[in-house]
């Protein structure tokens, strides 16, 4: 029996009683059957939620000193207790998913911007222009991560936008080598063939036809790299490299916490448990996509 034009076009057969394998709804399903990644989108959206409200949610100043209370201890009117200059612990918890946030995505976005285009070209015209790239590329990444952005940090010097830079550079060799494997693999699909074949340039076949087909993993790349970026913004914090004082930030909490570990245990156990939190969090959620996004489980 001939099938219908809509069961033609929707992909669906006759009698219409499955579900089309694409499209956003179906990807969302697709997301939704991992429960852990689907509670770490929930937490996500809750750190964005705290970072973009912050001024109403926070009960008092992140940078307000108050000497008389001093390393006090978690109660009601500081939920979470005071640091050594008397500041509200809880209202910098919550200031400082600003500054992780912030520097999480704008470092990724730094990688993605230099690293997309960079990979693009050299995995599509191949030549010395990808011999030279891969060089640099296999160099960099050849140093440990962590090493590597406090070089870069130590140049650029002290600053949460100094820091940035310096983790976003660190970041770009791994989008670059990611975009362009999946370009080799591309660049030899039909498809590519037949946009050459009519006449297209090879301007319009990277940017109209293989650059929506490797965005995918780019973007589970991007959002699992987005939790290393705030670990590593937490870390140069923490070393001094980072967001410079007062600005709440989680890493410089934890390195004015190391002194008072005895005494007042409540201040280094508040910033460690938010980095741990967020960066599982987004980890998951980066799961949760990678598992929605693959090709290969769309039969499943």
């Amino acid at each position: 029996m001939r099938r219908s034009a809509d069961a033609i076009l929707t992909g669906l057969p006759a009698g219409g009683a499955t579900t089309p394998r694409y499209g956003f709804g179906y990807l969302l399903r697709r997301y939704a059957r991992n429960r852990l990644a689907l509670i770490g989108l929930w937490v996500v959206l809750l750190i964005i939620g705290l970072a973009i409200f912050a001024p109403w949610i926070a009960p008092h100043n992140p940078i307000k000193t108050n000497f008389e209370n001093l390393l006090k201890p978690p109660a009601s009117t500081h939920i979470m207790g005071t640091d050594d200059l008397g500041r509200d612990i809880l209202s910098r918890i919550i200031y400082g998913t600003r500054t992780s946030l912030l520097a999480g995505v704008i470092s990724v976005g730094i990688a993605v911007a230099i690293g997309l285009p960079l990979g693009l070209l050299a995995g599509f015209y191949r030549g010395r222009l990808d011999d030279v790239l891969m060089r640099l590329t296999d160099a960099m990444l050849s140093f440990p991560f962590l090493v590597l952005a406090l070089a870069m940090a130590a140049v650029l010097g002290a600053g949460l936008d100094r820091a940035m830079i310096a983790i976003g550079i660190v970041f770009t060799p791994g989008f670059v080598r990611l975009s362009r494997g999946q370009v080799l693999s591309e660049r030899e699909q039909n498809y590519v063939e037949a946009a050459r074949a009519s006449g297209a340039g090879d301007g319009r076949i990277i940017w109209r036809h293989i650059l929506p087909n490797i965005v995918s993993p780019v973007l589970v790349q991007a959002s699992l790299s987005t939790a290393a970026a705030i670990t590593a913004e937490a870390a140069l914090s923490f070393l001094g490299l980072g967001t410079q004082p007062p600005t709440p930030s989680w890493g410089s909490m934890l390195n004015i916490a190391q002194a008072y570990l005895g005494s007042a245990p409540w201040m280094a156990l508040w910033p460690g448990l938010a980095i741990f939190i967020t960066v599982l969090s987004i980890n998951l959620t980066g799961d949760g996509l990678r598992e929605a996004l693959d090709p290969r489980l769309r039969s499943v």
